[in-house]
C-alpha cells in the first residue's frame, strides 16, 4: 500500500512473442490531430491526443503502476517541509541528477517501458535526446501538483519537455507568470496523449494539476515528463 493507505499496485500485463509495447503502439498509431496553442505569447506548446493507441496506453499504465518503485517524497516550500501530494520516481542516465524545492533526485536506471517511450519520442523528434524522466503517480483526485515552472538551471534556459499521460484524464492548467491580463489555459490530458512544452514556455508560464473531488473524481493517472539534464 502507498502512503495514506492508497494502493499503488496493479496486476502485471505482458506481451507475448517478444513484441514490445512501443512496437505495438507504432503498429496501431492512428493519424495524429495536434493542437498547437499558437495564441499563447512567450510559449511553444503542442498537444497531441492519441500519441499512443488506446490498448498500448493501457498496457504501459499497468506495467508502470506495477513495476515502478514509487516513493512518497517530502519537499521544502516557503521554509516548511511538506509531503509531495503524489508519488514519484526519477529515472535516467547515470549522472542525471535533478534538484527542486530542496529535493535532490539521483536517477534510477531506465525501466524497460520508460525506455520504450523515450525511444518513441526520439523517433518522432530526432533532433532531441532525453536523458531523464520524472514519473508522477496521481493515485486519485486528491493528488495534485501546484503552480510551478520547470525552470531549474540544470534544464537549461529553454528546455524541451515531453509529457505523456496514462490512465485517468486530468485537467492541466497554464498561466502566464507576469501578464495577468491573459486568462489561464485549461487542457484535459487524456490517456495516451503527448504534451510538448518548449522555447520560452518555462521561463514565462507556470502550470499545475489541481485537485479534483466529488462525483466525477478521477481514478489513478501516471504522467511521465521527459527532460534533458545539462552535463549528465
Amino acid at each position: 500500500m502507498a502512503a495514506g493507505g492508497r494502493s499503488t499496485r496493479s496486476s502485471r500485463t505482458r506481451r507475448g512473442g517478444g513484441e514490445t509495447i512501443a512496437a505495438a503502439a507504432r503498429a496501431r498509431l492512428p493519424p495524429l490531430t495536434a493542437l498547437d496553442l499558437d495564441g499563447l505569447p512567450d510559449a511553444t506548446v503542442r498537444y497531441l491526443p492519441g500519441f499512443l493507441a488506446e490498448e498500448a496506453a493501457r498496457r504501459f499504465f499497468e506495467r508502470l503502476l506495477a513495476d515502478i518503485p514509487w516513493r512518497a517524497e517530502r519537499i521544502r516550500l516557503f521554509g516548511r517541509e511538506i509531503p509531495v501530494p503524489r508519488l514519484q520516481a526519477w529515472v535516467g542516465d547515470p549522472g542525471a541528477v535533478y534538484t527542486y524545492s530542496g529535493l535532490r533526485l539521483a536517477p534510477l536506471p531506465w525501466p524497460a517501458p520508460v525506455a520504450e517511450l523515450r525511444d518513441l519520442l526520439h523517433a518522432s523528434r530526432p533532433e532531441l535526446r532525453f536523458n531523464s524522466a520524472l514519473l508522477n503517480l496521481y493515485r486519485d483526485g486528491r493528488d495534485s501538483m501546484g503552480w510551478h515552472s520547470d525552470d531549474e538551471p540544470e534544464l537549461g534556459p529553454e528546455p524541451a519537455i515531453a509529457s505523456i499521460s496514462l490512465g485517468a484524464t486530468r485537467r492541466f492548467r497554464l498561466r502566464h507568470r507576469t501578464r495577468r491580463d491573459l486568462p489561464a489555459v485549461d487542457l484535459d490530458l487524456e490517456s495516451g496523449s503527448l504534451l510538448w512544452m518548449e522555447g520560452r514556455t518555462q521561463k514565462c508560464w507556470q502550470h499545475c494539476l489541481p485537485k479534483r473531488s466529488g462525483r466525477d473524481a478521477p481514478g489513478a493517472r501516471i504522467n511521465l515528463t521527459f527532460r534533458s539534464i545539462i552535463g549528465a
